[in-house]
């Protein structure tokens, strides 16, 4: 199915078969995801959810999408009297298309002769650098990391609320899962690094409450990401892995759309000279849904961009209205109420038993007619 393996996947690593449910990558009565059992299995699902697009079922409709806890490197399982460090940095919270990615990296104190020189804010490193310590982090026995994914429609749906989960409060969750699910996966922290999302002493107490008796000391700080080598290392997990979905992005809603232009996109930022004219070519291409779950629905440019294509490309909404009830009414909409037992009969008041009579004075509306609707007056009750 098109719609994102929806049972168990078999991938292919050179003459070794692994088989995982995608499910697992999501949590479970309020679980976390297990690890991976060793660093093949890891780097096989890791390379599904970047270059397949996984999205387990129904992280694309419902919930939060998947987390991936790499395996636990040997160096930090025998370490649990002093405790791992650990960084956490984003990539992709300013974009229209395409998700946001936070990742985690940790690893023994003691493992620094084993960890990779040159680690920097991955916005300061040549994509070519950044590339090689993400290979790197892949192939290490010394370095664990954690895999956030929050695609368009999940940030989407979020801030589209009727009270809005914004996107701080989406990056603090994020960033609570990933230690939980390193917490919960026997891994004792020591010292977490945290890149700052808003004012970083409220965010540090914040984190202190969540995780009060675990021992954990929590430093958030504005450009963690260039000061501490794990949070360090969180970016470049964060921005690889963001960029590798981005270059291999699978459309789900084909073969019902097409994209036009292809994937000529950009990067998926609004000021990129490439996802303007995208967006604008893209809208309602399948309609009357807007877009594909690429893009983020509550960004601004992608607002602005249904708002401008409507005429020429969106839906038309036909209302149709009771023209006595609107005389009465003063040209004023009816109440849901009107449409049921909303006037009295003759002085009979509104009974349920003058719905009948109701329903004979009060012309159907024309989309009944259409769609062939009739009423239900009898009610059976199936014998199974």
């Amino acid at each position: 199915s098109n719609r994102q393996y929806e049972a168990m996947m078999v991938v292919e690593e050179t003459s070794k078969s692994v088989s995982f449910d995608p499910s697992a990558l999501l949590p479970f009565n309020n679980k976390s995801p297990a690890p991976q059992p060793d660093r093949s299995t890891t780097n096989i699902t890791l390379d599904a959810l970047l270059r397949s697009s996984l999205r387990p079922t129904p992280c694309d409709v419902f919930g939060p999408g998947p987390l991936l806890l790499s395996d636990i490197p040997p160096g930090v399982k025998n370490n649990n009297e002093r405790g791992v460090i650990l960084g956490i940095d984003e990539a992709g919270r300013g974009p229209v298309l395409g998700p946001m990615t936070y990742a985690a990296a940790f690893w023994n104190p003691d493992s620094g002769d084993s960890i990779p020189k040159g680690f920097n804010d991955s916005k300061q490193l040549s994509a070519e650098k950044r590339a090689s310590l993400f290979k790197k982090i892949q192939s290490s026995d010394s370095i664990g990391f954690v895999l956030r994914v929050l695609h368009a429609s999940e940030i989407s749906r979020n801030m589209l609320r009727k009270a809005p989960y914004n996107l701080n409060a989406m990056s603090h969750d994020a960033a609570i899962e990933m230690i939980w699910a390193v917490v919960d996966a026997g891994v004792k922290i020591d010292t977490c690094y945290i890149d700052t999302v808003g004012i970083a002493d409220s965010y540090r107490r914040k984190l202190e409450l969540v995780f009060a008796g675990k021992g954990i000391t929590f430093i958030v700080e504005k450009k963690a990401d260039a000061k501490y080598a794990p949070c360090s290392a969180a970016s470049v997990v964060a921005k690889e892995s963001r960029d590798t979905i981005i270059a291999n992005w699978k459309w789900t809603e084909k073969p019902n759309y097409e994209p036009q232009n292809s994937n000529e996109f950009g990067s998926g930022y609004p000021g990129d000279p490439k996802c303007k004219p995208w967006l604008e070519s893209n809208c309602n291409v399948d309609a009357p849904f807007g877009f594909p779950d690429f893009v983020r629905f509550s960004w601004a440019p992608a607002k602005n961009a249904l708002k401008e294509g409507a005429e020429k490309c969106g839906p038309i909404v036909r209302w149709e209205a009771d023209e006595d009830e609107e005389d009465e009414s003063g040209g004023k909409q009816s109440s849901l109420d009107s449409f049921v037992v909303g006037k009295k009969v003759e002085g009979k008041g509104r009974k349920i038993e003058n719905l009948e009579e109701l329903r004979r004075k009060k012309p159907r509306l024309g989309i009944f007619n259409e769609l062939g609707l009739s009423r239900v007056t009898t009610f059976v009750e199936a014998a199974y």
